[in-house]
């Protein structure tokens, strides 16, 4: 049973992904969060960076009806030629357009929602769960970035008897992080790069924090795996998998490292919501993806 305040309070998210098979063990129901501390140059959610709702427009479905253009007020869209033509310094994200796009290229990313809103999506799928060890996991963005409505979502999934993950990029303080502890079946770490200089170079903040807070939480005795984004060209090293077998090594109690192979998803992301196209970088083969997972296993580490 929630907590009548607890079920009112709001949290911003912008997807409800059910029947997720990657985000913690099991079928899970996966709650996007907003807002995230790091930048990363080759970030797969980058809608959940802000903490504001985003204007998606997928060009390859508009079929330039001009409907749009009549609803909006601010003179975002306007059709040059064959093509349909936004300036997003003039939106306001109101919605209107979205209301009137017949074909659906038009969609507003990130919304305020209830915890009893989330958790009514998430028990749909209760029998799920059960017959498979699955859950609710929350990712985002950083969860931590909404530390009350996360703890609030975490606190209401327990009441119903659900297993738990977070997702985490680990930038938190970790007094946020303790708050969780009781409530959170399995942290789904993430460690981007083990050089801190490069760390910062590539999401904007060091690694410091984000290794202390790893490090306290595998004392503290939570469940924790280790996940390791690979972009080739930037931490496919030698030295960043070695650092990464030592730091396993180290955290004896570690369920293990999962390798997360760069894919180009949030590059498409990017066109949709009119950000910096960024940076595209080589797609790894399965062959290059088993040789990363044969040089951890030989070094002692678990791979998932």
């Amino acid at each position: 049973m929630i907590d009548e305040v607890v079920g009112r309070m709001n949290g911003r998210i912008f997807e409800i992904q059910r029947f997720s098979i990657h985000d913690g063990p099991g079928i899970r129901t996966t709650v996007f969060m907003k807002g995230c501390p790091l930048r990363c140059l080759w970030c797969h959610n980058p809608e959940g960076i802000s903490s504001e709702s985003l204007l998606s427009f997928v060009r390859k479905k508009c079929i330039r009806c001009g409907y749009c253009l009549q609803a909006c007020e601010q003179g975002v869209h306007s059709l040059i030629g064959d093509e349909h033509v936004l300036d997003r310094r003039k939106c306001i994200v109101c919605g209107a357009c979205t209301r009137e796009c017949y074909s659906g290229s038009l969609e507003v990313v990130g919304r305020e929602a209830s915890v009893d809103e989330v958790i009514a999506t998430v028990v749909r799928d209760r029998p799920f769960y059960e017959n498979s060890g699955g859950g609710m996991t929350l990712s985002g963005g950083e969860p931590t970035h909404q530390i009350d409505f996360c703890e609030a979502l975490l606190r209401a999934a327990k009441g119903e008897g659900l297993n738990t993950c977070v997702e985490t990029c680990g930038f938190s303080p970790y007094d946020r992080f303790e708050r969780l502890l009781p409530l959170v079946d399995l942290f789904l770490f993430d460690l981007k790069e083990t050089d801190s200089d490069l760390h910062r170079k590539y999401t904007g903040v060091g690694n410091k924090l984000i290794l202390n807070n790893l490090r306290r939480l595998h004392d503290s005795g939570a469940h924790v795996l280790l996940r390791c984004p690979i972009v080739p060209g930037l931490n496919d090293r030698t030295d960043h998998f070695d650092a990464l077998a030592q730091i396993a090594t180290c955290l004896h109690r570690l369920e293990g490292i999962e390798i997360m192979p760069y894919h180009t998803l949030g590059t498409d992301k990017r066109e949709r919501f009119g950000l910096n196209p960024g940076v595209f970088y080589p797609v790894p083969g399965k062959a290059t993806i088993e040789e990363w997972s044969r040089r951890l296993a030989e070094s002692g580490v678990r791979v998932i």
